[in-house]
């Protein structure tokens, strides 16, 4: 029988990389989006799109009916723990078999931050949930990297406060794939898991500043600033400040080793190796370059 997914945060990087990764697999893909949130990308990848919103646990049951695997994704902010109850309450009332759910590196009740120890809560609440589950705690996603193309494109260098850290960073695509082989395998292959999901390599930025010059030909340099100046800049892009907060929290910890790490664990569920930060930035020179250069 073929099997119905719900895809949460559906119009997401990682959920739109997810859906793709699903493209022309034997399951029927649904896809919860908030009201005004813009159904049509989600729609146009095939799947049957319904309106819900995890801060009201009631408008869930509609999507949720009928659903055998729910790959959970929740916002990231202060009601995240809340999130994930309404949506792991939703699916036990409507029979749902397996909860995939999209953690973070690191997630404990002691991590150095509050995205991580929020995490930490749901993740315990998804163990317990009654359900199968497997819980994928990825590293620091290249495509962050994307939020400094601008600067590169106009200056040829990007400022994080970042100091000299040193982190595994992962693709995206590779966090897809990862969550797509998992929903795709029978249910109790992954049952009870929790994999920390990481890049080939652990790297600096400025590390990461000489794969994107070499990947456009051109010098780039990374720039460390700090917390301060890096919040300033988050604040007038218009990041709210428990985000602010969050991301600030999160540099500090990898500034102080934190993020050095690497596992093999993309490589063992995808029979291949992780994408490079030099196969990501070839793949996305186009968004660092001045617009009108080749």
């Amino acid at each position: 029988m073929t099997r119905t997914v719900l895809i949460t945060g559906a119009t997401g990087t990682v959920s739109t990389a997810l859906t793709k990764a699903l493209a022309g697999a034997d399951v029927d893909l649904r896809a919860l989006v908030r009201e005004g949130s813009g159904a049509d990308g989600p729609r146009e990848r095939g799947a049957e799109v319904f309106v819900g919103d995890l801060d009201d646990a009631r408008s869930l049951a509609p999507a949720f009916e009928g659903v055998q695997d729910v790959w959970l994704l929740t916002p990231n902010g202060p009601r995240a723990p809340e999130n994930a109850m309404n949506a792991v309450w939703a699916a036990r009332r409507a029979g749902v078999e397996r909860v995939v759910r999209l953690s973070v590196v690191g997630a404990a009740h002691d991590a150095p931050n509050r995205s991580g120890r929020l995490h930490a809560l749901s993740d315990r609440e998804t163990e317990r949930c009654g359900m199968r589950w497997t819980i994928l705690r990825p590293h620091w996603f290249m495509q962050n990297l994307l939020n400094e193309a601008g600067d590169v494109a106009a200056t040829g260098t990007f400022s994080l406060n970042m100091a000299s850290a040193r982190i595994g960073m992962i693709d995206v695509r590779d966090l897809a794939e990862c969550a797509a082989r998992v929903l795709l395998d029978d249910p109790d292959r992954h049952h009870g898991q929790t994999y920390t999901l990481t890049g080939p390599r652990s790297l600096t930025f400025d590390e990461v500043a000489r794969e994107l010059g070499r990947a456009l030909g051109r010098s780039v340099t990374y720039l460390p600033v700090g917390d301060d100046a890096r919040r300033g800049t988050l604040l007038g892009h218009g990041v709210p400040g428990w985000i602010a907060d969050m991301l600030e929290e999160y540099a500090r910890a990898y500034a102080s080793g934190w993020g050095d790490l690497t596992t093999g664990t993309v490589a063992g569920l995808l029979g291949r190796p992780p994408r490079d930060v030099s196969d990501f930035a070839r793949d996305h020179a186009a968004a660092f370059t001045p617009a009108g250069d080749d």
